[in-house]
């Protein structure tokens, strides 16, 4: 349980970022990810010393497949990828009894005599070795043998691929086909307490029960590919192990890829679901072969992983055949499960090598983490247990309780640069941590070097420098040392706001209810909008650079100004907004303190001009002032154009007009003319561009009828504003 003095330090803890936090550790998951040595760690999220583990074997090699116990209390070990049986004695002292001509040996079987059976793959055969002799003892004229197991009546079963058969042999050459399950590998064998026979397959993970030749009942049916691992369970029970991953089909992968001489398969955490969701091919009968799905070839090493399947799983099933989830992960692999005297499940997987422990009513403990990429096989041996992993290909001996351990947590991502804080726990026994603080995500020679122990639980000062990450180790020392619950106080840095864009744009007055203007030239009647982006990029335009913007009309309309901004934070901002106009150079202030994120003003506020507008964002109403922050943005130049332009007849005739039109602040951007109140027709300047405030235009009149005449003649500006002039020929 968390103490009343963690619990009110998380209470105060803001929803803003910049706001002091509180890194908590206190569940098995929290926990979990962590990196464990010496330490086991228990459902409710309980660190504590765990059992010692003592390096018994070594192999040399890199994978031990499997492990067999010998009635003396010796152990036999089988390795890849040069197929080579060790025998280890109690003490550790060991010795190779044989070298197979085939690079794995996957499978092992003692029987009551104490004779070794040994199963090669690929291609191989099973040998009996005894008294340091090996000879061939029988040829399944398969790829693989994947599982061995002895009857009471001394039969020796053989679980093959990838035609999926069980053989039963009962002496040197002297065997046959057992049952053909219709799959494509037969990954474990198992008798139960009457004499039956349980197998499990790949690829549909079906448990079979075969209680004669040719005879079997599909004891379960797994939503995962490949049965694993089976033990013996309590009143006529069954546990099974189903692994999502296929382990079969990825060994034959890999040995496909690399050629069968020279194959090294190796176990991966990326072992993953080989059938898509909903089209997995079940037999029809157990002997349907034709039903069997076929090994193909495999490309690749890598399989295709089904979106919301678990990776894993450990089923009971009871002696009624109903079957109960005990444990799944999406996350971990489980190789292999044993059953241990007090009536404990202990089972391991691939993350770091772990032995997990199920109790009966189902409370989960993580018993030790080995720090190898897999385990691969679990053996009771007197009163311990013995783990065989991968990479290397070690044997673990679990021991009585450990003296000491240390858990290293997972990297605690603040955000931002931080001020770390104080570092509670609540404990028992002898117990320390120490703290190390970098700006990588993933801890290097950049980060600060561990800190010395800090000791006090009730409230220790991280001394690590201020970052953005941070990452504990807890130390424990003594049989009785704990912690559960694990508190990191910490001050994010302050980030500044971030103002995104500005945008101006004109809109109906509320006065008038309606924008209003020349009704012919309605492309500048039209509201229109530029933006600034926190890149200094205007809208979009063919070329680079800040075009001027013109609002028109603003005398009958409102100028509105808005932005977007944010707090990388989350924190309440509040904005000042100001502007300038050109050649100004002083900020005048629209308006301060605004929680908005738009002003609006009326349209005549502002004199004819180009203008400038600034919005300050600033987080300073939830932070110190010595740590609050700020950050501003300019508009682009916006020109306010109310006036219209001035239009000039220099001279006129029956035949030409002369005349230009000037404007005090845009460019003239179009000249019509109109004859007896007819259509308007465009006129091109004289030098052919309209791009200045001032634009001379020459009219020429042809086929003009006797009589009076009226010429108008209109010219406007980039603001849509217009100015007219009359001639009257007679």
């Amino acid at each position: 349980m968390i103490s009343r003095s963690l619990a009110l330090l998380l209470s105060a803890v803001s929803l803003h970022a910049a706001s002091p936090g509180a890194w908590e550790l206190s569940t098995f998951t929290d926990f979990v990810k962590g990196t464990f040595d010496g330490v086991s760690l228990g459902r409710d999220g309980r660190l504590s010393v765990a059992p010692a583990l003592h390096a018994l074997f070594t192999s040399g090699q890199p994978v031990i497949w499997t492990l067999a116990a010998a009635p003396d209390g010796a152990t036999y070990a089988a390795t890849g990828h040069r197929g080579r049986v060790f025998r280890v004695e109690p003490s550790g002292v060991s010795r190779l009894i044989w070298t197979a001509d085939r690079p794995e040996v996957f499978a092992l079987a003692v029987d009551g005599r104490g004779v070794l059976y040994a199963g090669t793959s690929p291609n191989g055969k099973i040998w009996r070795i005894e008294n340091g002799q090996a000879t061939e003892y029988f040829d399944p004229k398969a790829k693989y043998i994947w599982a061995l197991t002895t009857g009471s009546d001394g039969a020796l079963y053989a679980g093959t691929g990838d035609e999926g058969r069980i053989f039963r042999i009962t002496g040197p050459g002297q065997g046959e086909e057992y049952y053909a399950t219709g799959q494509a590998n037969v990954t474990g064998l198992m008798l139960d307490s009457a004499g039956a026979l349980l197998a499990g397959t790949e690829p549909n993970g079906i448990l079979y029960r075969v209680t004669a030749r040719n005879q079997a009942f599909a004891l379960y049916d797994s939503p995962l590919p490949e049965i694993r691992a089976i033990a013996p369970g309590p009143n006529g029970s069954v546990y099974a192990a189903g692994l999502g991953g296929a382990l079969a089909r990825k060994i034959q992968a890999v040995q496909q890829n690399q050629g069968q001489a020279d194959a090294t398969p190796t176990f991966s955490t990326s072992i993953t679901v080989t059938a898509q969701a909903g089209n997995e091919i079940k037999p029809t009968s157990p002997d349907a072969k034709s039903a069997a799905v076929p090994a193909q070839p495999a490309t690749t090493a890598t399989a295709t992983e089904v979106a919301g399947v678990e990776r894993s799983a450990i089923y009971r099933i009871n002696s009624d055949n109903t079957v109960d989830t005990l444990w799944s992960s999406k996350e971990e692999n489980v190789y292999d499960i044993l059953v241990r005297p007090d009536g404990d499940l202990q089972f391991g997987t691939d993350v770091n090598g772990r032995v997990y422990r199920l109790t009966p009513d189902r409370r989960l403990t993580l018993v030790v983490q080995t720090n190898e990429q897999e385990v691969t096989r679990l053996v009771a041996s007197a009163n311990t247990t013995l783990v065989a992993t991968a990479n290397s290909g070690k044997i673990y001996q679990l021991e009585s309780a450990g003296t000491k351990g240390s858990w290293e947590s997972p990297v605690f991502d603040a955000s931002s640069v931080a001020r770390w804080g104080r570092l509670r726990w609540n404990s028992s026994g002898t117990t320390a941590i120490r703290a190390r603080s970098g700006n990588s995500l993933r801890p290097d020679n950049t980060w600060s070097p561990w800190s010395e122990l800090l000791s006090d639980s009730k409230g220790s000062q991280i001394p690590s420098p201020n970052a953005r990450f941070l990452q504990i180790k807890a130390e424990l020392t003594g049989p009785s040392a704990a912690i559960e619950g694990i508190v990191a106080a910490y001050l994010p840095q302050n980030n500044p706001p971030l103002i995104r864009s500005i945008t101006v744009l004109t809109q109906p007055s509320a006065a008038t209810g309606k924008a209003t203007g020349n009704s012919s030239a309605s492309a500048a009647n039209t509201p229109y909008s530029i933006t600034v982006t926190d890149t200094g990029d205007a809208a979009p335009v063919a070329s680079t650079g800040t075009p001027t913007q013109t609002l028109s009309r603003l005398g009958l309309q409102q100028l509105m100004i808005s932005w977007q901004a944010d707090d990388p934070d989350g924190d309440r901002l509040v904005y000042d907004l100001e502007y300038r106009g050109e050649g100004e150079s002083v900020w005048k202030p629209l308006r301060k303190m605004l929680h908005e994120n738009s002003w609006t003003i009326e349209g005549d506020s502002l004199a004819d001009g180009r203008y400038f507008f600034r919005v300050t964002a600033s987080d300073r109403e939830v932070n110190p002032a010595a740590t609050a922050r700020e950050t501003e943005l300019v508009s682009s130049p916006v020109l306010i154009d109310n006036t219209p332009p001035v239009v000039r007849v220099q001279s006129s005739s029956r035949t030409e007009i002369v005349f230009d039109a000037t404007d005090s602040v845009s460019p003239i951007r179009r000249a019509e003319w109109s004859l007896d109140a007819g259509p308007w027709i465009p006129l091109a300047p004289v030098d052919g561009v309209l791009d200045s405030p001032v634009e001379q235009f020459r009219l020429r009149l042809e086929g003009l009828t006797p009589g009076e005449h009226v010429v108008l003649l209109r010219a406007a500006d980039a603001g849509g504003n217009s100015g007219l002039a009359r001639v009257i020929l007679r």
